[in-house]
């Protein structure tokens, strides 16, 4: 089989095509042929070698769609999902023809979407659903400020928030890139020119918004305290600025009284935690509820071009590697 084969860290160029053996399966493990996988930028920071727990070579992806190739618990041909539970990290990913993957990380999946467009779901719809979740109650009206609109997690929100009738602010660095997030459900777009976001965010909330899911992570966080709504609440759930912790951060007097701050990661929804919320995304997409927000497919041989378009900030939602 083919599969794309990491030696050392490094930049697109280390992503290697090679043909590798098909894994052997064993006890509490299946393998899929694998039809499809998204892009992630936590598989970037892997490849980066910013993942200290991966041991090189490895092939990577933490998220892929298949079918059940060879099985003792699913039926051969079963559509099935899997994403997290250290995919590509502890042991080989998606990024291949076949993945073998342990039993319970699989979620069987009923559905007749394209691949492309199924593999555009597990990971970006997942952990779009727990960080709603993660707000607690909402109600039709209330307000959600989306820092990082235009990634595919930002997307996929907006297309949940829109469903529950939350009014939806989302940010972006590119004016090139506002029709496409107006398409995806935004009520409203701020677009990000000198970081600072303050005004145009209290001109459309003069309190703050309710809710604040920061998909940039450690460097906008205190903002987004600032920003939220007194007694809102901001959910922590993306890195796209590449840095993981926040300096000198004081929680007394960053967190405004009555303020909640949460996070979510989407190792939280894995297997059967997430096959209730999964086959409810793929029914709304087929039904037109949610958008796939499927930015483009590359080939398995184009991975280091795929890699490339998504470190350069080029995509505007999911990007998706089909196996021919």
């Amino acid at each position: 089989m083919r599969a794309v084969v990491v030696d050392g860290p490094g930049g697109p160029e280390v992503l290697r095509v090679r043909e590798v053996p098909v894994p052997e399966v064993r006890d509490g493990w299946t393998l899929v042929r694998v039809e499809g996988f998204g892009l992630n930028r936590s598989e970037l920071m892997t490849r980066q070698g910013h993942s200290p727990n991966v041991r090189f070579p490895r092939v990577l992806g933490i998220e892929c769609v298949g079918v059940v190739a060879v099985s003792a618990r699913l039926a051969p041909g079963t559509k099935v999902a899997a994403v997290m539970g250290e995919m590509g990290r502890e042991f080989d990913g998606g990024y291949a023809e076949y993945a073998l993957l342990p039993d319970d990380l699989l979620i069987p999946v009923e559905t007749d979407l394209p691949w492309e467009v199924f593999a555009a779901l597990p990971e970006t719809y997942l952990t779009a659903w727990g960080s709603l979740e993660a707000f607690g109650p909402v109600s039709p009206g209330q307000s959600l400020l989306i820092r990082g609109g235009t990634s595919s997690v930002g997307m996929a929100m907006l297309s949940l928030a829109r469903e529950r009738g939350l009014v939806t602010i989302a940010t972006t660095r590119n004016r090139d890139k506002v029709a496409a997030l107006e398409k995806a459900g935004a009520s409203h777009v701020v677009v990000v020119d000198d970081g600072d976001i303050g005004a145009d965010v209290r001109a459309l909330c003069p309190d703050g918004p309710d809710f604040v899911l920061d998909l940039v992570g450690a460097p906008t966080v205190p903002d987004s305290l600032r920003l939220v709504k007194r007694g809102g609440t901001v959910c922590v759930t993306g890195m796209l600025s590449g840095k993981w912790a926040i300096p000198d951060f004081q929680p007394v007097a960053a967190i405004p009284s009555g303020t909640k701050l949460t996070a979510f990661q989407s190792n939280d929804i894995r297997g059967t935690a997430g096959g209730g919320a999964l086959q409810a995304i793929v029914d709304g997409v087929a039904s037109g509820a949610y958008q796939p927000n499927l930015d483009r497919v590359f080939r398995l041989e184009q991975i280091v071009e795929a890699h490339t378009y998504m470190e350069t900030n080029q995509a505007t939602g999911k990007v998706v590697v089909r196996n021919d």
